[in-house]
């Protein structure tokens, strides 16, 4: 697919999920909103039960692959973005940390996931909040100005990952800090899979080889660049997601091959630095 016709893909999936509430990368067709559901894929990826009653609801769509805030070492007063906010469930973990005097920035290209962010913000009363609507790869931010990048399993959706990287580069301030989650291979996944639309939205087809992300880390100036932790893909969010049985169902992929498929994917948290 071309970047302007997965941006497009993207941004209606995640419209889709922020109207009616969903789970697990974006299972575009999940409309019952499942809270508890979230809460146990959240449980199983990084998060504490204390992280999921902090937020209000509905921050938490279940849509992370990882915990990028328990692993940036978030300081009282820093300012923080978050690439692909969503709903707003990370920049709140994240205002906790930084406190009044820090800041919190959530940037999302879909304008209904913003409104469900703001809305969420105001029911918490998060004054050290705020969200942007722009591109991951043209970040809203000024060069310089942020202390800490988290990101929870959206670089993986951006065509254009190097230019990702670049910004989050060029608004990071020296020294400054880059823990993101996401998706990448360890192993090719068929062609079938990397040209699906459902695939794309759920968080597959978009996802490289772990050694060409990382090398796009390296690649946009980033220094002690590494994996923080790293962990097969759970196959039972794959089985039981919807947007993966209609994806399954449709290619009549058997059981075995979903294993493969799982296998070939793993979660991994990352750090980067920009030089001081």
């Amino acid at each position: 697919m071309k970047q302007e016709e997965v941006k497009k893909t993207v941004r209606e999936g995640y419209a889709k999920i922020a109207r009616q509430g969903s789970s697990c990368c974006a299972p575009v067709t999940n409309c019952c909103g499942n809270v508890s559901r979230a809460e146990d894929i959240s449980r199983k990826i990084g998060y504490c039960d204390e992280e999921l009653l902090s937020v209000p609801e509905g921050a938490n769509l279940g849509l992370g692959c990882g915990n990028p805030v328990a692993l940036a070492s978030l300081k009282e007063g820093e300012t923080v973005l978050d690439l692909g906010s969503g709903a707003g469930f990370d920049c709140f973990l994240a205002a906790g940390r930084v406190g009044k005097k820090g800041k919190v920035i959530g940037v999302d290209m879909t304008p209904d996931m913003l409104d469900k962010a703001r809305a969420n913000a105001r029911a918490g009363n998060y004054t050290n909040v705020e969200f942007r609507l722009g591109e991951i790869e043209n970040l809203p931010a000024a060069d310089n100005s942020i202390d800490a990048i988290i990101s929870n399993c959206v670089i993986n959706l951006a065509p254009d990952k190097k230019r990702v990287f670049e910004e989050a580069f060029r608004v990071l301030k020296p020294g400054g800090r880059l823990m993101v989650s996401d998706l990448v291979l360890m192993k090719e996944l068929p062609d079938a899979i990397k040209n699906s639309v459902e695939a794309y939205i759920g968080c597959l087809s978009g996802a490289v080889m772990k050694e060409e992300y990382l090398e796009a880390i390296w690649n946009a100036g980033f220094n002690d660049v590494r994996i923080i932790d790293e962990t097969h893909f759970p196959v039972e969010l794959m089985t039981n997601d919807p947007t993966a049985k209609a994806f399954i169902s449709n290619f009549n992929i058997p059981v075995e091959a979903v294993k493969e498929i799982a296998e070939s994917i793993v979660s991994v948290k990352v750090h980067g630095t920009k030089p001081g």
